[in-house]
């Protein structure tokens, strides 16, 4: 029998984030002997290679597959059930997606006969139908249809809209169950917080100061534009809520000090601009995790 597991889902570009959110899964689990992290990189699936430069469907419109995207590993999220052998539970989450809560929650819940559980987000991207599938949890069983490199292949033969494939829209109704918004809180942080989601790209909080190096994406009007998107100028800005700052770099430094990642990784990050090149002086300054915590804790 499969081993509970939560896959943190990455590329290179978000390596650090993705350490740090599986730390926090263990870190602040009561019982972190009963689940398996698993982080999985987008580079170690050779077959998005094949699919360099070519055109796929988005939004009803075209876009070229660029593997050094920093959302490029968003399809793999759907991995986990042909990793885990179509077999037992699973968790799925962004790397810039970290736990405060204890997810053995979410893998004790009774999903009530239902595949997939997640967040509602009714109105993103001007969609009622939009489902949150940066947070998931995913009765692999029930979802043996899911094939992520046909899935994937499907997208540039015009079968898969990409927008429906991430808002699960593809999925049929009755086989998904939703989250709290507590599960997956898009850069709020209350006292029933379990992960906290710092989803808004300009401001993640280990990217402050770098230039930017994302395209935003207008799905409205984007069709009408190049690459159905405008490339943003200047620079990442810092996060508005501190307490998420020091949240994160409070797990960077316990991650440090463990040795699940090293000073000179970290630099070597800050170098290649994944990383803001004041990470190893905040890592020296930030105060403890449980004092972090505590103070998270309080002033909401």
């Amino acid at each position: 029998m499969q081993k509970n597991t939560v896959f943190v889902h990455t590329n290179g570009k978000q390596i650090a984030g993705a350490i740090v959110a599986a730390h926090s899964l263990k870190r602040n689990s009561r019982y972190p002997d009963d689940f398996d992290v698993r982080v999985i990189k987008q580079e170690d699936f050779a077959f998005f290679k094949e699919f360099e430069g070519r055109q796929f469907l988005r939004a009803g419109g075209r876009r070229s597959w660029k593997n050094d995207d920093l959302q490029s590993f968003t399809p793999t999220r759907f991995m986990p059930p042909e990793l885990m052998g179509y077999q037992g539970r699973a968790v799925v989450i962004d790397p810039d997606v970290f736990a405060i809560g204890d997810v053995t929650e979410l893998f004790n819940r009774d999903m009530q006969g239902k595949a997939i559980m997640a967040k509602g987000r009714a109105g993103h991207n001007g969609r009622g139908d939009y489902i949150a599938s940066s947070v998931m949890l995913l009765d692999c069983a029930k979802l043996k249809h899911w094939n992520v490199k046909n899935q994937f292949a499907d997208l540039f033969a015009g079968k898969l809209d990409y927008d429906n494939w991430i808002a699960l829209a593809s999925e049929p109704r009755e086989t998904i169950g939703f989250l709290e918004s507590e599960w997956n809180d898009f850069d709020r942080l209350t006292p029933a917080t379990k992960f906290i989601h710092n989803t808004k790209r300009r401001t993640q909080p280990w990217k402050t100061g770098l230039p930017i190096d994302f395209t935003n994406r207008v799905p409205l009007i984007g069709r009408f534009l190049p690459e159905n998107g405008i490339r943003l100028w200047g620079k990442y800005k810092p996060h508005p809520d501190r307490r998420q700052e020091a949240f994160f770099f409070a797990l960077l430094k316990e991650c440090v000090d463990q040795g699940k990642i090293t000073r000179q990784q970290i630099t070597a990050e800050m170098r290649a601009n994944h990383v803001r090149h004041d990470a190893l002086d905040l890592i020296d300054r930030v105060p403890p995790l449980d004092q972090v915590l505590s103070e998270m804790r309080i002033a909401v």
